[in-house]
């Protein structure tokens, strides 16, 4: 009888270990998909923060050109080189922003290094 009963609960413990490992496995591609899930809203979150600084510092550019061709009468001229310095500064901040241009180093007076 003991036997059977030794038996028995061996059967129960090796079933009950087969479903813990499938729980834990379950488990672990659910955290892996949720770390990819992360991945790509970190992803979206840069790319929406990359073309708003971009976006806005051609608009800035735009206004402030249009803003001055109205007060000083050099129109197109101040809308298109303010156009120009606003698109190019959008490129430096996306690229600033991107990690693949350093920003200026500051010594401990805040003049710029040279």
């Amino acid at each position: 009888m003991t036997d059977d009963r030794d038996e028995s609960l061996e059967q129960r413990r090796a079933q009950l270990g087969a479903e813990l490992a499938s729980k834990r496995a379950a488990a672990k591609e659910d955290e892996y998909g949720e770390v990819r899930a992360e991945e790509g809203r970190k992803g979206y979150a840069q790319a929406m923060k990359l073309s708003s600084e971009f976006i806005a510092a051609i608009i800035v550019g735009a206004v402030l050109g249009y803003v001055f061709d109205r007060f000083v009468g050099t129109a197109p001229w101040g809308m298109i080189i303010l156009l120009l310095l606003g698109f190019c500064a959008g490129v430096l901040n996306v690229l600033r922003s991107a990690g693949k241009v350093a920003t200026p180093a500051l010594d401990e007076q805040g003049r710029d290094k040279k």
